[in-house]
């Protein structure tokens, strides 16, 4: 068996936000990253055509040596990792692993609100998907979970108008939409891998005593959990502090995006699904 990185997939940017906490967690895996920003948003596509061009991408990521891919895209985790993982998997190697962001952050957000009652903010797919309903009420019954489709907040991250006062209105809006539908939330969960750096602007009008959660540092936690009970996929990780960033789509847009996710300068590869 030959050793591979990490994968680490997302229809976009967003999946870099998880990863930079994940390499800041265990800098000393290889990791690949593949942004399907050619065929991005996946939000708003069916459950067909999400499960279709996610399983591609894994598949892609296993061409490339990895036997463990980590799907850091919120509507991916929704819409087709359980299909894939149940009747994709075995078929191609039971020994390969997926892993999601819904369930670690499902965990955590029980344990953290003191209420319960939690917020969950996202896509309009991930939202309709219910998964985090789902997902939160499997690890804590008789939470109450209120949800809310954020659809403007992407597109103000990836147009870069994050941080100005365009971004105010529909920040403010969908924050007393969520928050108008129980007074005793103490406890919102960004679910999207863009929200992180709507974070100073969520804060500014959210109420002090509101926890937000993110993503990343939860998801990275998680797989190192993971890795320390399942020694056995150690063995099957490179060690060697790389990180390879793939996208489907213009390398010179993704480098111009991919530092205000990653935090730092990267130098992309297209490749072809």
């Amino acid at each position: 068996m030959k050793k591979g990185p990490i994968g680490i997939f997302d229809s976009g940017y967003g999946g870099l936000t998880v990863m930079k906490e994940i390499v800041s967690t265990m800098p000393e895996y290889d990791y690949i990253y593949l942004g399907d920003n050619a065929r991005t948003p996946y939000g708003t596509r069916s459950f067909e055509t999400i499960y279709e061009y996610t399983l591609e991408c894994v598949k892609f990521l296993f061409d490339q040596g990895c036997h463990l891919v980590i799907l850091a895209c919120n509507t991916a985790s929704a819409k087709a990792l359980r299909t894939i993982q149940q009747r994709d998997l075995p078929g191609i190697d039971p020994d390969r692993r997926i892993l999601g962001v819904i369930r670690p952050t499902a965990e955590m957000i029980g344990k953290i609100s003191k209420s319960g009652h939690v917020g969950v903010l996202g896509t309009s797919g991930t939202i309709q998907s219910d998964s985090y309903v789902i997902e939160i009420e499997k690890q804590t019954p008789g939470i109450a979970v209120y949800q809310h489709a954020c659809p403007m907040w992407v597109p103000l991250v990836e147009n870069g108008e994050y941080e100005g006062d365009g971004a105010d209105y529909f920040i403010q809006k969908d924050l007393n939409a969520i928050l108008n539908q129980s007074e005793k939330v103490d406890t919102l969960l960004l679910g999207c891998t863009h929200y992180p750096l709507l974070l100073s602007k969520i804060q500014q009008f959210l109420p002090k005593h509101i926890q937000i959660i993110s993503q990343g540092k939860v998801v990275a936690d998680s797989l190192k959990d993971y890795l320390s009970r399942h020694p056995e996929m150690v063995e099957k990780c490179s060690i060697g502090g790389t990180q390879t960033f793939l996208t489907t789509d213009s390398t010179t847009n993704f480098d111009q995006h991919a530092v205000h996710f990653f935090g730092s300068e990267v130098r992309s590869r297209f490749v072809h699904i």
